[in-house]
């Protein structure tokens, strides 16, 4: 198992991922995406955007970050969005009181003691209140990471939302919220979708977009951030009809990320036994990374609660009427949501791996990103084999006509070993290389990241060949 140290010092020195401010100290839980990063999480977005949506029942939308307060009166969030909070009187340092007894339970299942570990997690799931937790965290005496302190605070709430002011002054009238999950902006266009793009269900309204909680404490690099983007699609559907199409939306979302090259070796299911109040069904994707399994995509049958809450809040009707039968209901809903930072970092760990190779006779280790070509920030690299002779320049034309087709590098520097090295850490899954033949019959060496063979091809031919292999 890789350690996360590795993947964040990788992020980083390949300009992947970066700490927010950095030059200031950072900000905790915000991460800035550098030049492969934005790439990856552009493919990243761009892959589930044409699976949710290149179909004929899912459109998509993008709404705004900050929407009108009553709806989050209406979705429950004003008076239910909050995570229980609990401090170390000693260490003085502030935890989730459900995530700190979840890492307590992970270090018992470390040292293989499965029947304390199974005790807590079944009290852990059938909590309700603050007191649940409390008497969880002081009763196995649950110490504080920091200090190793079982002095404990009580359990209290703490509401995760973002508060900020619309207009020049800043009173209870003029508060707003950075919105905590984006489904909210599908759920109040409803209507304006259905009618616009004359969609009737089951149909489906995908979006990817921004989203902000005010994490009591965030951990484990991209996995719990402050600042983050989902990629959400909410099915409306007959109701009665939801048991069939959570099954399908499960097998669907599955499925996807193994196309998208994950190990199903590091994927389980996880089934919600405690249900949130608009549910009747719920499981998580979950991804082993190197602190755990964790979510990273939930499949959630949301029945009718929030269009029917709109409904009740706005006074507008949110409901589908079937002219032909007369049939009116108001839809339920199958919502798939999935964290793109969250997945992101599965498919950096997913794809991280090193290899023992000899080469002259030497044995190194490689270190090899293993990414999906189609998820890969650069699709392909072109080298001269050296820098003489006219191979630069041929070299070069070849990248510059490539270009404008896939993201593409350029590289002149150093051995043709160190350079395949340098893309190989990156994930380029093709490398074109010139040399001496190139100039006698206008042929190239094409190198696969994965197996490290070479192919020789015409150079006419090398758009064809990528194009055929990037799926």
């Amino acid at each position: 198992m890789i350690k996360l140290d590795t993947i964040i010092s990788l992020a980083k020195r390949r300009g992947f991922v970066f700490q927010s401010s950095e030059i200031y100290g950072g900000l905790n839980g915000f991460w800035d995406y550098g030049p492969l990063g934005v790439e990856l999480l552009n493919n990243y977005k761009q892959a589930w955007w044409r699976e949710m949506t290149y179909r004929d029942d899912i459109v998509g939308v993008d709404a705004a970050i900050i929407m009108h307060p009553k709806t989050w009166v209406a979705s429950g969030h004003v008076a239910q969005f909050s995570d229980p909070m609990i401090d170390n009187k000693t260490s003085k340092a502030r935890y989730r009181a459900d995530n700190l007894i979840e890492e307590y339970i992970q270090k018992l299942r470390n040292k293989n003691k499965n029947d304390l570990a199974n005790e807590i997690e079944t009290k852990l799931n059938k909590a309700e209140k603050n007191e649940d937790y409390y008497n969880i965290i002081t009763g196995y005496q649950i110490t504080c990471p920091v200090s190793g302190s079982t002095e404990w605070t009580e359990v209290r709430n703490f509401n995760l939302m973002f508060k900020t002011f619309v207009g020049p002054v800043e009173d209870e009238s003029s508060t707003v919220y950075l919105r905590p999950e984006s489904a909210q902006g599908i759920f109040v266009n409803f209507k304006n979708v259905m009618d616009s793009a004359r969609m009737r269900p089951p149909f489906g309204i995908a979006q990817i977009g921004k989203a902000f909680r005010n994490e009591i404490n965030t951990k484990n690099f991209l996995f719990r951030t402050r600042e983050f983007e989902q990629m959400e699609m909410q099915y409306f559907i007959k109701p009665g009809s939801e048991k069939d199409w959570f099954e399908y939306w499960k097998e669907q979302r599955w499925n996807w990320y193994l196309k998208m090259g994950m190990k199903e070796s590091k994927m389980k299911w996880k089934v919600h036994e405690k249900l949130a109040h608009y549910a009747n069904y719920a499981v998580d994707i979950e991804f082993e990374f190197p602190f755990g399994f964790g979510e990273i995509e939930g499949i959630h049958s949301r029945t009718d609660f929030d269009l029917s809450s709109h409904q009740n809040h706005s006074g507008k009707k949110l409901e589908y009427v079937d002219t032909v039968n007369q049939d009116r209901f108001v839809p339920y809903v199958i919502e798939t949501s999935g964290g793109v930072s969250r997945g992101f970092m599965a498919m950096l760990c997913n794809a991280y791996d090193e290899e023992k190779i000899t080469e002259d006779g030497k044995e190194e280790t490689r270190v090899v990103m293993r990414f999906h070509p189609r998820l890969a920030p650069i699709t392909l690299a072109v080298f001269p084999l050296v820098n003489k002779d006219g191979m630069p320049e041929y070299a070069h034309k070849i990248y510059k006509d490539l270009q404008k087709y896939f993201p593409t590098q350029y590289d002149t520097s150093g051995a043709i070993g160190r350079r395949y090295r340098r893309q190989d850490e990156i994930g380029t899954p093709f490398c074109v290389t010139v040399d001496g033949q190139t100039l006698e019959d206008h042929s190239v060496t094409i190198r696969n990241r994965d197996s490290m063979l070479q192919d020789r091809i015409p150079v006419s031919k090398i758009k064809e060949y990528i194009e055929e292999r990037i799926d």
